[in-house]
């Protein structure tokens, strides 16, 4: 009796084998990317190609996706995961506060957090062995490096400022590891208690010197406008007299056939006159120079013109002002 398996059973058993293989080849090579991801393929140990998002089919046994290594913090407990996919979304780094020297050697501790983003997957696997503690570490050193050159001062305002040289800094570096930094932030800057009240001091000396500035200002323009009213209220009274003076010319010479000129002797000896009696109460000796002797002379020629009343008027006015005159000469 024969108990070998015919031939075609033998067929038929190794044709089920090979599609149940290759059932699992395809299986176990295909290989489901996220979107906003990507991962790096090697085929017997070199790259091979960089699979993108969607559905993508590898050789199981020969190719084998590189890992790439990730550092997080939670609660500034420093995480390590490894993870095939590659994430090429935004990612921010949020690594605890270091300690920093400024210039004038004061002591701060510095919190700082990242925006980077992958932009190249390959670059990524292969020009960092662990591509996020290469940018930590690049990012603090490079942050200590800029506070060391600036004092305390200049750390508040010039944040924007080094938040810039930051992120120029890192993009240099950054692109032979296909890594964009978006841009770097300073979010806290601690200070020591003692330079916190000094500066707290001096703030408020600020701004009390700004009060007294502001105020010295106002009061400067409250005077400035001040004058500039004293000044075109003389300017109008100034007009106003000067218009009076006008008019009582032009009647004296329209109705005694004065002149003007003489007219404005007139007034001038007059007022001259009255004022006279005032200035000698001052003094013991009042001397008058020959010219009001002169203008004084001619009041009585105008006196006759102007008629008996305003004669009458000058000519009061006139030996009341000479015997005030007299009276201090003594």
């Amino acid at each position: 009796m024969n108990s070998d398996v015919p031939i075609p059973e033998i067929t038929t058993l190794l044709i089920v084998l090979l599609a149940v293989l290759l059932i699992i080849i395809i299986i176990k090579g295909l290989v489901i990317v996220p979107q906003r991801h990507a991962m790096v393929i090697e085929r017997l140990g070199r790259y091979h190609r960089t699979l993108n998002a969607g559905l993508n089919l590898i050789i199981p046994i020969l190719d084998q996706p590189r890992p790439i290594t990730i550092v997080r913090y939670r609660d500034n407990q420093k995480t390590i995961n490894t993870e095939k996919k590659i994430d090429l979304r935004e990612v921010v780094l949020d690594f605890p506060k270091q300690e920093v020297i400024t210039k004038d050697n004061v002591g701060v501790r510095i919190d700082g957090v990242l925006y980077y983003q992958i932009m190249d997957a390959q670059a990524a696997i292969y020009g960092a062995e662990n591509l996020v503690l290469a940018v930590q570490t690049l990012a603090q050193t490079s942050l200590r490096s800029e506070i060391g050159r600036m004092e305390l001062d200049q750390i508040f305002e010039s944040r924007q400022e080094i938040n810039a040289r930051l992120q120029n800094t890192m993009d240099d570096a950054g692109n032979k590891w296909g890594v964009k930094v978006n841009r770097v932030e300073i979010r806290d800057i601690d200070i020591p208690d003692d330079i916190r009240e000094a500066m707290n001091k001096q703030m408020a000396a600020e701004r009390a010197r700004r009060a007294e500035v502001r105020e010295a200002e106002g009061y400067k323009q409250a005077e400035i406008l001040k004058a500039e009213g004293d000044k075109e209220a003389a300017v109008q009274r100034a007009e106003g007299e000067k218009r009076a003076i006008q008019q009582i010319l032009e009647a004296a010479a329209g109705t005694e056939g004065l002149e003007a000129r003489d007219a404005m002797r007139y007034l001038i000896a007059q007022e001259y006159m009255e004022t006279l009696p005032k200035v000698a109460q001052e003094g013991e000796r009042v001397f008058i120079p020959l010219e009001a002797t002169s203008l004084m002379g001619s009041v009585g020629g105008i006196r006759e013109l102007l008629g008996p009343t305003t004669g009458a008027a000058a000519a009061s006015s006139s030996s009341s002002s000479g015997a005030g005159s007299g009276g201090s000469g003594g």
